[in-house]
């Protein structure tokens, strides 16, 4: 890509959420605030190689789609009203700031429009599959077809799953705000549910060139110390914040300097953030002893093993396998078992992970999913057994979609072959 086009591509990975989100709030229109925003990503392409990359290019973003959206509510009789309240500024107190980060208060006492925009998305009128899926797409910014990849559904089962959410939160009335405190407790499990997958989207994402997407990381952790802070006595939401600052902690280690994937026992310890983990181990503690644990505590402490473990031959697998089973009580999934079966394998033999591996694969409910033939291969590879790792690495190979993850499982299954 030359220089406007990495810009534009720059400012889509740190301004969608923004701009969406403001559109949104002015329009009140979910698929105009997403056709402008695009719109508007597509003007820059041009405008900016004519005139420049701006100072601020989420200002001139969000000021671009905006003007777009009033052109067409202009147009259309029926947004006769919309447009009256799209003129009103967002704030009394000044003048009109398009990219205005806080937006206009609507009595929750948090006036970020990205947390307003996550809340809306959780409503508990919509499935949890259209909430996670909604969210994905507004405020992470990705495709429909990376959605479906990352839900293991066909493309159009997912734009389908989209259109109804959007039409439910359209003919339902739904608020686009954070609700009242006493309305907090029934969102909080689908937002916290959100925000960890729209941080697993930015530390492993489901497609594309690298592993990485450090923007949607940093989203997630900040949207989870806002609503840390609305609801500090909930040890849940401070598990999962100490859980992504534990993750966080480990990231610019996770891929080398030509972008290939490192794993965690071949990282470099040393680099690893230590004040995030210090952070991240702290807000563990004071969410367990509140004695009321939950998955995200559960998670947490998994992750808080491999980080404080001086070295790689240092980690307590028995115990991480004793806290998956955990875990498993809390979130009864086929991902959760596989985990299992690499902790299991580490502490007791591959032997005893390859059965487990065994039973997913009979039950077909990961049929499609990468890492199960990618944990087979990594447990036959340890345990010696190279040609049949090699037709796991094989399997694995088939179904992945991101291009650093290919490179690695390329490599294993060379190494495999070479000897």
């Amino acid at each position: 890509m030359d220089e406007v086009e990495e810009a534009v591509a720059a400012a889509f990975r740190a301004e969608w959420a923004q701009v969406v989100a403001t559109l949104i709030r002015v329009t009140g229109d979910w698929d105009l605030a997403e056709e402008c925003a695009q719109d508007a990503f597509a003007q820059a392409l041009e405008r900016w190689r004519r005139d420049g990359v701006p100072d601020r290019p989420g200002a001139w973003l969000t000021t671009t789609a905006r003007n777009r959206a009033l052109d067409v509510l202009r147009r259309e009789a029926v947004g006769a009203r919309k447009l009256r309240e799209a003129a009103v500024p967002a704030r009394d107190e000044g003048p009109y700031d398009p990219y205005d980060p806080f937006g206009e208060d609507d009595g929750s006492g948090v006036a970020d429009d990205r947390l307003r925009l996550v809340f809306t998305c959780c409503h508990p009128a919509l499935p949890i599959e259209a909430r996670v899926a909604l969210t994905l797409r507004t405020v992470a910014g990705l495709t429909t077809p990376e959605i479906a990849r990352a839900f293991l559904v066909p493309e159009a089962t997912m734009a389908q799953r989209l259109v109804r959410a959007k039409r439910k939160i359209r003919n339902a009335g739904i608020p686009y705000r954070v609700p009242p405190a006493h309305l907090l407790p029934e969102r909080t499990t689908g937002v916290l549910g959100v925000l960890y997958l729209l941080f697993n989207e930015g530390y492993a994402a489901t497609a594309g060139a690298g592993l990485l997407r450090t923007g949607l990381c940093a989203e997630a952790i900040r949207l989870a110390r806002l609503l840390a802070g609305l609801m500090p006595d909930e040890p849940e939401v401070v598990g999962l914040l100490a859980l992504l600052l534990l993750h966080d902690a480990r990231r610019d280690t996770r891929v080398d300097a030509a972008g290939d994937l490192v794993t965690l026992e071949d990282q470099d310890r040393t680099a690893w953030d230590r004040a995030e983990i210090d952070e991240g181990t702290a807000l563990l503690d004071a969410a367990l002893r509140r004695g009321r644990p939950g998955p995200y505590q559960v998670q947490a402490a998994i992750a808080a093993c491999h980080t404080t473990a001086p070295t790689a031959a240092d980690t307590d697998w028995a115990d991480i396998a004793g806290l998956y089973g955990e875990l498993q009580r809390y979130v009864p999934s086929a991902v959760v078992r596989l985990n299992r079966a690499v902790a299991v394998g580490m502490a007791e033999g591959g032997e005893a992970g390859l059965a487990l591996v065994a039973e997913l694969e009979a039950e077909d409910d990961l049929a499609g999913y990468h890492l199960l033939p990618a944990t087979r291969a990594d447990l036959l590879r340890r345990m010696g057994r190279l040609p049949e790792a090699a037709e796991s690495y094989e399997r694995a190979l088939d179904l992945v979609e991101n291009a650093a993850e290919r490179r690695f499982l390329e490599k294993r299954l060379a190494e495999c072959r070479s000897v």
